[in-house]
């Protein structure tokens, strides 16, 4: 029996359609499966996967920062964190400059105030006062400020435009003690370094750097009435190109989980 030409038409017109749909449900089905691996519900996966921070921080969060980076990346997988530590300053200079970087953290408010409008909004995740470190055993028998003012004893200070520097500066003023100190260094560990090596007699530092050094130098205590309180101001960078992974690591160094190891460590709470 023939088929009617017009129903033959409508056949072969069906049967084009349905070819040329299964590739377009396939490519479909492909770019669901894309989508879903790399975004999560808001689609912020994507940037919050797998990402790399580059964090700058003040010489003296050395040792902790290593120790919380190393639990922040065990909570969030993926996530690698690479720490730039040097003397506030210089960290500064390199935002200044335009070094790609997604947060600074400073050992000063002053410092973070210069790079204003390269920073969101700080938020101070802790604080630091200073000590005299001195050789272990403190053959110099330092007890005090005052001690630092002899001039047979080997002194060495940061230097004024480093946060500990001006904070060193600041509380010897204060007690109208004059020092001459051996050598001015870039930052807080390279002071400690030159006690640990006998490279020199005594030296001010933060506490939390002298307890990381605590089997190789002392630490004299400084009474409050005068001391300093270093203020640790945490930012993110506007120039980041992983700006929520970022800010959500800046906001972790104030939960509690960062703030017992920021404590261990010796820092008090912000």
């Amino acid at each position: 029996m023939s088929v009617p030409r017009a129903l033959t038409r409508r056949r072969a017109a069906a049967a084009l359609t349905a070819a040329l749909l299964v590739p377009l449900a396939a490519c479909g089905s492909d770019d669901a499966q894309e989508d879903t691996g790399k975004t999560g519900p808001s689609g912020s996966a994507s940037s919050a996967a797998g990402a790399e921070l580059t964090v700058l921080a003040a010489a003296s969060l050395t040792d902790v920062f290593k120790t919380a980076g190393a639990a922040y990346e065990k909570a969030h997988p993926g996530t690698e964190i690479t720490f730039s530590f040097a003397g506030s300053q210089e960290l500064v200079a390199q935002v200044a400059q335009g070094s790609p970087a997604d947060a600074l953290v400073t050992a000063d408010t002053r410092s973070m105030d210069k790079v204003e409008a390269d920073t969101g909004t700080p938020t101070v995740i802790a604080r630091n006062r200073l000590v005299i470190a001195t050789g272990e055993g403190n053959p110099h028998k330092v007890d005090e400020l005052k001690d630092l003012a002899d001039t047979e004893l080997k002194v060495v200070l940061a230097a004024p435009e480093v946060p500990v520097g001006k904070y060193s500066q600041k509380i010897l003023d204060a007690q109208k003690i004059t020092v001459k100190p051996v050598s001015q260094e870039p930052n807080v560990r390279a002071v400690l370094s030159k006690v640990e090596l006998g490279e020199a007699d005594a030296g001010l530092v933060y506490k939390t750097d002298a307890e990381s050094a605590k089997d190789k130098v002392d630490a004299v205590e400084i009474p409050d009435e005068q001391n300093a309180i270093a203020a640790y101001p945490a930012a993110t960078l506007k120039q980041s190109k992983n700006a929520e992974a970022a800010a959500a690591f800046v906001a972790w160094l104030s939960s509690p989980e960062a703030q017992k190891i920021l404590r261990g460590a010796g820092f008090q709470r912000p």
